[in-house]
């Protein structure tokens, strides 16, 4: 007795059959991934991801708290809740609503089946924190925590919920400045960076996770460091003090109760805390508050080069008769540096008056340099000594160019 075969047309059936129900799969999750994207991503922050100038006599940057405050900072049993209530009530919840754009295919009936409106104009909310600096109502938090928000609205710990004006921002440190109009705001004095300490304990006071203000505590675990591919002009203290989504934008404060910076991103493979946060340096944010306060916009300056840092092989290699200074890799053509001379294989020894050490100082001298003004570089080329004139030109917009 001859084996049981199906039919040919059975087995046509249930190829129609798998094939349709695949084919209806697939253009379902291109409509999802096209209009509803958010449903296959996982909330994460990662690591790649604060009107006249009274506002800096407000809170100068090595302002202490109040002799009481500050002698009580640490309390008798070795805790930091003096600390942290003199730093409290400063730090504020930031809501941002973004109003996301009409998708352009959102009138399609086809789509509309399944999403009706869906595609219709959205409010998005994104939540993070800030810091009030000055009397006058100024605020800090992260560029990104209120970048392209159409309102934004601050909640103080004593329950007091106000509009907030974007004052300005810079993505390039990742700092944004807010203003509020209330009376009587809790203040936080800005401590000096310059005496942090790997080792020393520090406080982080924000709203995570939307669950209300949280203060973690910890230490600082390094400082002047940097993040692949962050911008060059950032150079974080780092601490493993529990910041995590929300905390952005929040302080970062000392065992006195003073800012020393300003929670801006982790290092993180979950979402959470992994005992790796950055926070960028306070004496950073406020010469960012500075200018935009005035009313300006944060503008360096820009030579267009590319640079290695001068180290004791390339010395011998080179033959040069200097010892220190920022060897020119490449010389972006028809830039500032090309213009006036500057060719690959030259040492920068000298900014205008500045000596430059490192790829890093060369960086920020040249970024001091109002735009379209006129400086000199002083350039070892083998044997020779030369001043090279520079006509500085204004730094592109982040991420734009990867060099000098």
């Amino acid at each position: 007795m001859g084996a049981f075969c199906p039919a040919p047309a059975m087995w046509r059936r249930t190829w129609l059959v798998f094939s349709q129900a695949v084919t209806v799969a697939v253009a379902l999750l291109f409509v999802v991934l096209t209009l509803k994207p958010e449903w296959l991503q996982r909330d994460r922050l990662v690591t790649s991801p604060l009107p006249p100038a009274t506002l800096v006599q407000a809170a100068p940057p090595t302002a202490s708290v109040s002799g009481a405050a500050s002698g009580a900072a640490k309390g008798a049993d070795g805790g930091y809740a003096s600390a942290a209530r003199v730093a409290a009530p400063a730090v504020v919840s930031v809501t941002a609503t973004r109003t996301a754009q009409r998708h352009p295919q959102a009138d399609d009936p086809r789509l509309r089946f399944f999403f009706g409106d869906g595609g219709a104009t959205q409010r998005r909310v994104g939540l993070g924190s800030g810091v009030i600096v000055a009397p006058e109502g100024y605020l800090l938090t992260n560029h990104h925590v209120v970048d392209q928000a159409t309102e934004i609205e601050v909640q103080l710990t004593d329950g007091r919920q106000v509009q907030a004006r974007w004052v300005g921002s810079d993505p390039e440190t990742d700092i944004a400045v807010l203003k509020i109009e209330l009376d009587a705001l809790p203040v936080l004095a800005l401590g000096d960076v310059r005496a942090l300490q790997v080792g020393d304990a520090v406080l982080a006071i924000g709203n995570p996770f939307n669950v209300g203000q949280t203060v973690t505590a910890g230490i600082v675990s390094a400082l002047g460091r940097k993040q692949d591919g962050s911008s060059p002009f950032q150079n974080f203290i780092q601490t493993d003090a529990a910041i995590n989504p929300g905390n952005s934008g929040g302080a970062l404060v000392n065992a006195d109760g003073q800012l020393v910076g300003i929670n801006t991103a982790i290092y993180s493979r979950t979402g959470g805390s992994m005992g790796i946060g950055f926070a960028v340096p306070v004496d950073t944010a406020r010469q960012v508050m500075e200018i935009l306060v005035r009313g300006g916009s944060v503008r360096r300056g820009w030579i267009g080069v590319e640079t290695r840092d001068l180290s004791a092989e390339l010395v011998e290699a080179l033959k040069l008769p200097v010892s220190t200074g920022v060897l020119i890799a490449g010389v972006q053509q028809g830039g500032p540096a090309a213009r006036g001379g500057v060719r690959p294989g030259d040492v920068v020894v000298r900014v205008g008056d500045t000596a430059v050490a490192d790829s890093g100082e060369l960086l920020a001298a040249v970024a001091a340099l109002p735009p379209q003004s006129a400086s000199t570089l002083a350039v070892q080329r083998g044997a020779q000594t030369l001043e090279l004139p520079v006509v500085v030109a204004e730094r592109p917009p982040l991420r734009s160019q990867g060099d000098r």
